[in-house]
C-alpha cells in the first residue's frame, strides 16, 4: 500500500438547513409528499454506505425538532454564518471529527439527491494527496450562457483550474462544438482542509464571482473534480417543488 493508495477514513454527511432563505423562508420543512424536505434529502444521503453517519445542522429550533420528529442527528449551530461551509465546520467540530475524517457538505435543497454522486465525491480520497473534491456534470450551450449555473474547466490532473458564473472556456473558433461543464454544489473536504479554508478571508476572485469556492484555488488549495452523468434538481423557490414532485410521481420515489 502507498501513500497515494490507502483505504477511506470516517467519512460523514453533513446537511446544513437555515430557516432564514430569502426567497423560501423555513425551506427545509416545505412538505414534499407528507415530509419535510429535509426528511427526503437525510434519507437519500443516508443510502450511500461509505458514510458513518448524516446529520443536519441547523441555526432553528423548528428544524431541530422536525428532525427529532423523524430521528434524524441534529445540531445547533450559530445563526450568522455567512455560508452552508461555515455551519458544517461548526458543526464537525461539535462532532469532534479528527482531521483526517472525510466531512460532505450535502445541500439542504435536493430533495432527489442521487447517492451514487457520494460515492464519486468519496472515492478520490483513496489518495491520500487529494484534499478536496467536488462534482460538474456536461451542460447545453443555452445554459452556459445563464448566470446561475456555474461553469467549471478543470486540467488533465482533473484538478479544478476556474469557476465561474460566465462560460467558459471561449471559443474564439467555433471548429468545433462547445463543451462546457456546470458545477455540482456538493463538496467534500478533509476535515483540517475544511479547517483551513473556512479560516482564511474571502479571495478577491470569490468576492467578484460570488463562488467561494474559489478560495480554495485562490489559496493553492487543490479542489478535484469528478464528473458525472447529470445534475441535482435544486428546490430555490416553491414553484420548484412542482418539478420534484413531477419527478417523484414519474419515478415512483
Amino acid at each position: 500500500m502507498t501513500r497515494q493508495d490507502a483505504p477511506l477514513p470516517p467519512c460523514h454527511g453533513i446537511i446544513p438547513a437555515r430557516w432564514a432563505s430569502t426567497r423560501f423562508p423555513g425551506k427545509p420543512l416545505a412538505d414534499i409528499n407528507g415530509r419535510p424536505m429535509i426528511w427526503h434529502v437525510h434519507a437519500r444521503a443516508s443510502q450511500c454506505t461509505l458514510l458513518t453517519n448524516v446529520t443536519v445542522a441547523t441555526d432553528d429550533r423548528r428544524i431541530a425538532e422536525a428532525a427529532a420528529k423523524y430521528g434524524i442527528e441534529c445540531i445547533m449551530t450559530a445563526r450568522d454564518h455567512e455560508s452552508g461551509t461555515d455551519r458544517v465546520k461548526e458543526a464537525a467540530d461539535a462532532m469532534g471529527l479528527s482531521g483526517d475524517c472525510i466531512v460532505i457538505n450535502i445541500q439542504g435543497d435536493e430533495p432527489l439527491l442521487d447517492p451514487t454522486m457520494l460515492y464519486k465525491l468519496l472515492e478520490p480520497f483513496e489518495n491520500n494527496d487529494i484534499e478536496a473534491t467536488t462534482l460538474v456534470y456536461e451542460i447545453d450551450e443555452a445554459s452556459a450562457a445563464n448566470p446561475d449555473r456555474v461553469k467549471a474547466v478543470f486540467g488533465v490532473d482533473g484538478n479544478a483550474l476556474y469557476f465561474s458564473r460566465s462560460p467558459i472556456p471561449h471559443y474564439r473558433e467555433r471548429t468545433s462544438q462547445p463543451v462546457y461543464y456546470g458545477h455540482i454544489g456538493l463538496y467534500a473536504f478533509r476535515k483540517s482542509t475544511l479547517d483551513r479554508f473556512v479560516s482564511l478571508p474571502a479571495g478577491r476572485l470569490e468576492s467578484i464571482e460570488k463562488l467561494e469556492q474559489l478560495r480554495l484555488l485562490e489559496n493553492g488549495i487543490p479542489l478535484h473534480v469528478r464528473v458525472v452523468d447529470s445534475g441535482n434538481i435544486g428546490v430555490d423557490r416553491p414553484e420548484d417543488l412542482d418539478a420534484v414532485l413531477s419527478v417523484m410521481e414519474r419515478n415512483s420515489l
